[in-house]
Formats: structure tokens, C-alpha cells, sequence
């Protein structure tokens, strides 16, 4: 059975720092794309970062030069490092696996000014 389970989401003040984990299950994990996806109220789910098997990496405008994807394959883990966080990066930030197309329940992340 595939599970994406994801966790460090939580509250930060503007500038502040979190780190996103995502934990695969049931997956062969060090040959898939994996990525972040985030969706904000009210708005569509956009995706903020892509991660190859040969770890090229793929970032959205908006992130790039604050945040950082990375996957360790022996814990079969994909993380993301936020740093200099906004108001405007409040959402739900959701683990994909672009091979299987599946996603995590997701994980709350909540910036205050």
C-alpha cells in the first residue's frame, strides 16, 4: 500500500524557517520524481518543487533561492527546507509522487506577519 506522510508544518513568524519531511511507504522510492505541491485557501494547488532520481531539481518562481528540495533514498524521505518565510506562503504544502501519481494528506504550514 502507498503512503505519503508528511510532517514539520506549523507556525512561524515572517523570515522564520521550517523544514517539511515527507516519508514514502510501499513505494520504490529512489526511482521516482518526487515534489511539493502547496495550496492555499481559496486558490488553486501550485507546485513549488520537483526532484529528480538523478537529483536535478526543479523549483517555482517563488521560492527559488529560499527553498530547498532534497531526498535521502536510504530513509526513503523527501524534504523541504523554507527559509526567509512569507505571509503569502500560508498553505496546505502536500508530498507528490510524480511516478505513481500519488499524493500525501498534506501539511499545514502558517506564516504570520
Amino acid at each position: 500500500q502507498v503512503q505519503l506522510v508528511e510532517s514539520g508544518g506549523g507556525l512561524v513568524q515572517t523570515g522564520g524557517s521550517l523544514r517539511l519531511s515527507c516519508a514514502a511507504f510501499g513505494t520504490t522510492f529512489s526511482t521516482n520524481t518526487m515534489g511539493w505541491h502547496r495550496q492555499a485557501l481559496g486558490k488553486q494547488r501550485e507546485l513549488v518543487a520537483t526532484i529528480g532520481a538523478d537529483g536535478r531539481t526543479v523549483y517555482a518562481d517563488f521560492v527559488k533561492g529560499r527553498f530547498t528540495i532534497s531526498r535521502d533514498n536510504a530513509k526513503n524521505t523527501v524534504y523541504l527546507q523554507m527559509n526567509s518565510l512569507k505571509p503569502e506562503d500560508t498553505a496546505v504544502y502536500y508530498c507528490f509522487d510524480y511516478t505513481l501519481y500519488w499524493a500525501g494528506q498534506g501539511t499545514q504550514v502558517t506564516v504570520s506577519s
